[in-house]
């Protein structure tokens, strides 16, 4: 069964060039374009769509106020955010709207299909040399604050949040750690407690910023 999806920037030749290659791939199917936010939403009211491809620097309506509005009235419909370096101020908010993680403007084809099916599945996409980029922007103060944060966590809570980084499930963690899925869930509840954020991308992001990755 194909994923339908929706592509929406303001560059139509970023359009349609992401139309082109998808167009190469067997399970992703276009269902629509779209140059802004509210275009989005347009095409949405009438075409069933399982993720949204969302630029987040748009007129009319941008992507994070998209994302938002999207999430509300078709929380079924994924979003994953293209953006680029420059876009720092407005990746985090955009996640926090809803988004299931971002990717990079200058990423491979085949890496930005991947995921959109890792999306598509449920998983949370957060392209980790974004995320590091962005972070570098945030205060020091703030960033002494925030990882002390992470002290909190025990060894085992620590080893789950690397594998979080990864994008990994908790069957898959389960798996590596050789713990159950129950005891992982456990884990990534308390872990997503003592850091103090709603969910595993914003997890898996607070751990990249001040763990970095191992690349």
């Amino acid at each position: 069964m194909s994923i339908r999806i929706l592509v929406v920037d303001d560059h139509q030749v970023v359009r349609k060039g992401l139309v082109y290659f998808f167009q190469t791939q067997k399970d992703l199917e276009i269902v629509g374009e779209a140059s802004n936010g509210k275009e989005a939403l347009d095409l949405l009211e009438k075409e069933q769509v399982d993720v949204v491809l969302l630029d987040v620097q748009m007129p009319e309506m941008d992507g994070i106020e998209a994302t938002r509005k999207i999430k509300e009235l078709y929380p079924q419909t994924n979003v994953l955010i293209l953006t680029s370096f420059s876009d720092y101020n407005s990746v985090i908010p955009a996640i926090k709207a809803g988004a299931s993680g971002y990717q990079l403007k200058d990423a491979e084809p085949e890496e930005l299909a991947h995921a959109i099916r890792k999306v598509q599945t449920g998983e949370k996409m957060i392209d980790q040399k974004a995320a590091i980029h962005l972070f570098q922007h945030v205060s020091h103060d703030e960033n002494n604050e925030e990882k002390k944060r992470l002290d909190e966590l025990t060894k085992r809570e620590m080893e789950v949040l690397k594998e979080m980084m990864k994008g990994k499930s908790n069957k898959e963690i389960a798996s590596d750690l050789f713990i159950t899925e129950k005891t992982v869930k456990t884990h990534v509840s308390n872990i997503l407690s003592k850091l103090e954020v709603h969910d595993r991308t914003q997890a898996a992001l607070f751990a990249v910023k001040y763990l970095g990755t191992d690349e």
